[in-house]
């Protein structure tokens, strides 16, 4: 998705549309590496407005996809959305060479250079960004048993539950004297 700096106007501009997931390099990257399967389009809303010296851009981006618990491992699905906001200036062609203190609108902002903007990385990164590190199906999910394996959300184990950690077998003898 790109705009064309000229039609920026103070007057905020909507954009939508929605993507195919093989638009999206580093989205297919995702999903090659086994992070995620995405199940729909890349839906993305955006408003696009000029402010002083810079371009504020506040958009959602949406898509459903199907992961893996990080706990029973079983599939699930889930839905990503995102709502953001995005400062872009016009990049510098010289570097200060003095420290500057970053103030919070700099945390958010990307450059651009020439004379359109194009969107396609901002929104695939907010599409990553919503990509558990450890997804869960369900906050109460007992996961799998350490012993056998069973799935505890559907199946109760018959391991024997009073296993010495490992950690402190070294102590299963001791005997203590009051």
């Amino acid at each position: 998705m790109k705009i064309r700096i000229a039609d920026i106007t103070e007057k905020a501009k909507l954009l939508e549309t929605v993507d195919k997931v093989s638009f999206y390099p580093t989205l297919l990257q995702a999903q090659d590496a086994g992070e995620c399967q995405f199940l729909s389009p890349v839906t993305v809303s955006l408003s696009v407005a000029r402010e002083f010296d810079h371009i504020r851009v506040q958009g959602n981006v949406g898509t459903t996809v199907r992961l893996t618990c990080s706990r029973c491992l079983s599939e699930f699905t889930s839905e990503l959305s995102s709502n953001f906001t995005i400062f872009y200036t016009k990049a510098a062609t010289a570097q200060p060479e003095d420290e500057v203190e970053l103030e919070e609108q700099d945390l958010i902002s990307a450059t651009y250079s020439g004379d359109e903007i194009d969107f396609s990385d901002e929104v695939a990164e907010q599409i990553l960004l919503e990509i558990p590190y450890k997804p869960l199906c369900s906050e109460a999910c007992n996961g799998l048993c350490a012993s056998c394996g069973i799935d505890l959300n559907n199946f109760d184990c018959t391991c024997k539950s009073n296993a010495v950690s490992m950690a402190f077998s070294s102590l299963q003898g001791l005997k203590v004297i009051h």
